[in-house]
């Protein structure tokens, strides 16, 4: 007899799991999406940089941290920075100062000096008028006031020398001693010089000053114009925030394209009331 063919048992196949298939497929691409995103490693970047930050500063008030490339810190409270300069900070190159940037804070605007008393020109002035706003900054000129000079003759010195067209900053008084006249006389001059310019100009000038002088002797006279009010390496000002626009809360800056420290400043406000300070 031919031998008998056995069956043989077949385990029985398990069936495929094909819904933990599809899932773990799904996973595995919005991990790849989330892994591939500029907006993850942004964050991943952002948390390691304020952790290592952290760890250099510790205990620092995140409210007025250091910044390492401005080399000072800077009060987080504001979104718009700029600086002034004058003669002092040489030659510079505007498109590193407007390509600089950490963490958010940029110069947006400079300050720039273009004469002083009756008869002083910047020899900057030029040079920084023309070649900062092609680099994209706004900018405002300042004139350096003196008490004993014709506050009339001064403003119409300034106005022979700076051009202020549309979308610049407002002219800029500095007014930072007496110069041995009362506070009186001082407060005569300054008066003329403001009337001429803003008849001129059709603008309000910027007052620029220590937190001290203004005090002493500005403080409740001049409550229709902006304030540019310095006090150093301070975590706030100590004024009304009504009572100014610009803060020049340090003179020890490093800024790319400067080979000399320059002064930092914060504006007091948003974008839009930015805008509304420029010249219509």
């Amino acid at each position: 007899m031919p031998p008998v063919k056995r069956k043989t048992l077949r385990k029985p196949q398990r069936k495929k799991q094909k819904g933990w298939s599809i899932y773990l497929k799904f996973a595995v691409v919005g991990l790849l999406l989330i892994l591939l995103s500029p907006f993850y490693y942004g964050y991943i970047l952002k948390f390691a940089s304020a952790t290592w930050y952290g760890l250099r500063h510790p205990g620092e008030d995140k409210n007025y941290r250091t910044y390492e490339s401005f080399n000072i810190k800077i009060p987080k409270k504001y979104r718009i920075h700029g600086i002034d300069v004058s003669y002092y900070q040489g030659r510079i190159d505007w498109q590193k100062v407007k390509n600089m940037e950490e963490d958010g804070v940029r110069v947006s605007f400079a300050f720039i000096k273009a004469t002083e008393g009756l008869l002083g020109v910047d020899p900057c002035f030029q040079r920084n008028w023309r070649e900062a706003p092609k680099a994209g900054l706004k900018v405002g000129a300042y004139h350096f006031f003196r008490p004993k000079k014709s506050g009339l003759w001064q403003a119409n010195f300034f106005l022979q020398t700076v051009s202020i067209e549309k979308g610049d900053l407002p002219p800029v008084v500095d007014i930072e001693s007496l110069d041995g006249v009362s506070p009186a006389q001082m407060r005569k001059e300054l008066n003329a010089f403001i009337i001429q310019i803003e008849d001129r100009t059709k603008v309000k000038p910027i007052i620029y000053t220590g937190l001290k002088f203004y005090q002493e002797h500005l403080q409740g006279y001049y409550k229709d114009y902006p304030f540019w009010v310095a006090h150093y390496h301070q975590p706030k000002l100590k004024l009304n925030e009504k009572d100014w626009k610009f803060w020049q809360h340090s003179d020890q800056a490093r800024i790319n394209g400067i080979n000399h420290v320059v002064d930092f400043n914060a504006f007091n406000g948003d974008s839009l009331a930015f805008d509304r300070l420029l010249k219509k």
